[in-house]
């Protein structure tokens, strides 16, 4: 199989492969102790880390995500630059 066989490129591999840790890493964020435990209730769910910046991590990431699949070829790039001119 050759590489121009690939629909996408190294640089959007890479891309993709740190938007997937980005979005695992803000899932992990996400995760504490229940809402309720014996003794009570538990105030931890509503922490700032829980409840803004995971999902702002794991946003960043799909928008990553979405960059990483839209971001062209250094190929496909050399090759249009050489049909318009």
């Amino acid at each position: 199989m050759d590489k121009k066989d690939f629909a996408f490129g190294k640089r959007n591999y890479i891309i993709c492969a740190a938007s997937v840790v980005l979005i695992v890493a803000g899932f992990i964020l996400m995760t504490g102790p229940a809402s309720s435990v014996e003794g009570g209730f538990e105030a931890d769910i509503f922490s700032t880390r829980r409840i803004v910046v995971a999902p702002m991590t794991c946003f960043a990431g799909f928008l990553l995500m979405i960059a990483g699949i839209l971001c062209p070829r250094k190929k496909d790039l050399a090759d249009e630059k050489k049909v318009r001119g």
